[in-house]
């Protein structure tokens, strides 16, 4: 399984504002894609960043699919996110592989 991972650091002011621009909008985008069968999403408690940190994990179940969102979908996603919130937040984004021990 992997995980797509995006890690907002969003500025106090703008919380209630983008937590339901990213209910309403984002995931709902992400997910539209075909590309992931579901997400969660987490507040970071002990962030060192000014601001509250969130991660939002995108769960698919190949790199194909994955890069299909990657090469296809994630510069217009992340272009509306952008417009939406622009200077008002930090984000950055990473793909994991979940680890069977």
């Amino acid at each position: 399984m992997l995980i797509y991972n995006e890690t907002f650091i969003i500025d106090d002011a703008i919380v209630d504002e983008w937590l339901r621009w990213i209910r309403d909008n984002h995931i709902p985008s992400v997910l539209g894609t075909g590309s992931f069968d579901s997400y969660k999403l987490f507040t970071v408690l002990d962030s060192p960043n000014e601001g509250i940190t969130y991660c939002l994990q995108f769960q698919t179940t190949s790199v194909e699919r994955y890069s299909d969102f990657y090469y296809k979908h994630l510069e217009g996603i992340h272009a509306a996110h952008n417009k939406q919130f622009e200077e008002r937040f930090a984000l950055f984004h990473t793909l994991m592989e979940v680890v069977d021990l």
